[in-house]
């Protein structure tokens, strides 16, 4: 029988193309870092000596790069927005002020949409940082600092769809932005503040005051109170727990479901128990002032459902339970 030809939609030669890509732009990717050097530092530079906002520009796959390097600049500190280079040429150019720096991506440098602006950038005293695969093109030329990031070959067989060249500028794009970012000392705490509705926003910027029940919300009895008192205010608050205060209003102990059944459990009366007898003193607690992640990790470490909160005298002024870290996304 005559031997089998593999085609091109063969798992074998699909596998084998897809390494090749990964192969041929991690080849360009080391030979465009090795380049980093006097230019990348001088453009860094630049834009931490910057008044205003990083301009991002760039027309086609070179625009799609622009606009994700704006993001990426914004979101670590670095002010920046994408301005579409064909668009500006009819109004949008008025987004751009004197103050700010201009970053233009071109891989051949001459893209026509891109070059008009340098003009008015000039009129404006704009400087512009120029990323582009060729050094002698017009836009690299006409600069003020130049990022070279000229790949060996683009990854499509064809040498026509952008892959290699698209993938080094944002490489490219990335190491500005780490670059500037530890230049600036930004810190977690920044990048929570600029992603608020992000996982790590809410982990460093919810507090306990955001999530737990307080004032007429916050279940409490007193340590004279009987089991069935604190029953009822479980029922009302609906936290399966409350917290006991003592005489001087500082926290006696908490009272929860699972003290309910471990007092089943003993055969006590629980028609006659007071609450001093049942509750669990010295329970853990949490202050109002800090983050709504350290309580989630208190619940995991000691493997429990619920927190008082108290004061710096030690009263209770709220609770939570692990529901409530659940309903804000902590946990």
């Amino acid at each position: 029988m005559p031997a089998h030809v593999p085609s091109a939609t063969d798992a074998d030669c699909l596998v084998a193309s897809g390494r090749r890509v990964f192969q041929i732009e991690a080849q360009a990717l080391e030979a465009v870092g090795a380049r980093v050097g006097a230019d990348f530092a001088l453009a860094c530079q630049r834009i931490l000596a910057c008044r205003g906002r990083v301009v991002c520009t760039g027309m086609g796959k070179s625009g799609h790069v622009a606009r994700k390097i704006a993001a990426t600049l914004a979101s670590t500190g670095t002010p920046a927005f994408f301005v579409h280079p064909g668009e500006a040429g009819h109004g949008d150019l008025g987004m751009i002020t004197d103050a700010d720096a201009v970053l233009a991506l071109s891989y051949s440098g001459e893209s026509d949409e891109v070059l008009m602006l340098l003009p008015a950038l000039r009129r404006l005293g704009n400087m512009v940082i120029a990323m582009t695969g060729r050094p002698q093109s017009t836009l690299a030329r006409e600069a003020d600092v130049h990022l070279d990031v000229s790949v060996p070959a683009e990854a499509c067989p064809l040498h026509l769809a952008p892959t290699s060249s698209t993938t080094a500028s944002l490489a490219m794009g990335d190491a500005l932005a780490v670059a500037l970012l530890e230049a600036r000392g930004f810190t977690a705490d920044d990048f929570a503040r600029s992603h608020p509705a992000g996982n790590l926003g809410r982990r460093l910027l919810l507090r306990i005051t955001d999530v737990m029940h307080g004032g007429q919300d916050l279940p409490q009895v007193g340590e004279d109170a009987s089991l069935a008192e604190a029953l009822m205010e479980m029922s009302r608050k609906r936290l399966g727990m409350t917290a006991v205060a003592g005489a001087d209003g500082r926290l006696a102990g908490i009272f929860t479901d699972g003290d309910l059944r471990r007092a089943l459990d003993r055969g006590i009366d629980v028609r006659q128990a007071g609450i001093a007898q049942l509750m669990t003193r010295n329970p853990r607690t949490v202050d109002a002032g800090q983050m709504a992640a350290e309580a989630a990790h208190l619940m995991e470490r000691h493997q429990i459902n619920g927190l008082i909160v108290v004061d710096a005298d030690g009263r209770a002024v709220g609770a939570l339970n692990i529901h409530d870290l659940l309903r804000a996304r902590v946990v």
